[in-house]
């Protein structure tokens, strides 16, 4: 992959939050809830299915309690990695976890090339340091072998947040502005191709939007 662009293309504030204590201290206590509606979680499985090939090797990252992965998927292996074990434990999804924050260390513990599908759902929003985790994802996805294309990594959210731990970027953006801002993420970490975007709305629930790419070396 490539090297990501330095954060001169963002404003020094863009990544401060309100709490900028250490996310494993916000984290410490385990949460056993869904952060979507029943909904947007039929929206996040709908997307996986249609992006993942069959019996991918998964990355969830920034993982909890649930993974929202389809019951048909099949993969022949889920790593997540999270801040809280108790939550990764309770989640049936997972066959192995590791406890990471990826805000203090971008770079993980796994192998180059490992994963055919890596997802980041509902949590793009805490990133403090978007550009070196997404190009560490594109390290570990496969790189393209035609005929087949390189992984890809999903990132979905919705217009749900813990307001303290999240970016000040993400804060003052609408859900327009936050689809600019995770293909931003994507153009300027190096690396991608065939950034596409999805968005699913419903009247009364929460919305649902997707933006994916695939690792191009």
């Amino acid at each position: 992959m490539d090297r990501p662009r330095t954060l001169d293309h963002f404003r020094t504030a863009d990544f401060d939050r309100v709490d900028p204590r250490p996310d494993a201290l916000f984290y410490d206590l385990p949460r056993y809830v869904v952060h979507i509606d029943d909904g947007a979680i039929g929206a996040v499985s709908a997307l996986i299915r249609r992006l993942s090939p069959p019996c991918p090797v998964v990355l969830d990252l920034m993982s909890s309690y649930r993974s929202h992965l389809p019951p048909d998927l099949a993969p022949r292996e889920v790593v997540g990695i999270g801040l809280n074990a108790d939550e990764m434990a309770a989640n049936p999804q997972l066959t192995r976890w590791i406890v990471h924050d990826l805000n203090a260390e971008p770079a993980l513990p796994l192998p180059d090339g490992y994963f055919d599908l890596a997802l980041c759902t509902v949590s793009v929003q805490y990133l403090t340091r978007p550009l070196e985790v997404f190009s560490e994802v594109g390290s570990l996805l496969r790189g393209p072998a035609p005929p087949l294309p390189g992984g890809l990594f999903l990132v979905t959210f919705s217009n749900r947040c813990f307001p303290t731990k999240a970016v000040r970027a993400w804060l003052e953006g609408d859900d327009a502005a936050h689809l600019a801002l995770v293909r931003r993420y994507f153009a300027l970490s190096g690396g991608w191709t065939d950034v596409e975007a999805a968005a699913y709305t419903h009247r009364d629930g929460d919305p649902l939007y997707g933006v994916w790419a695939r690792r191009a070396t």
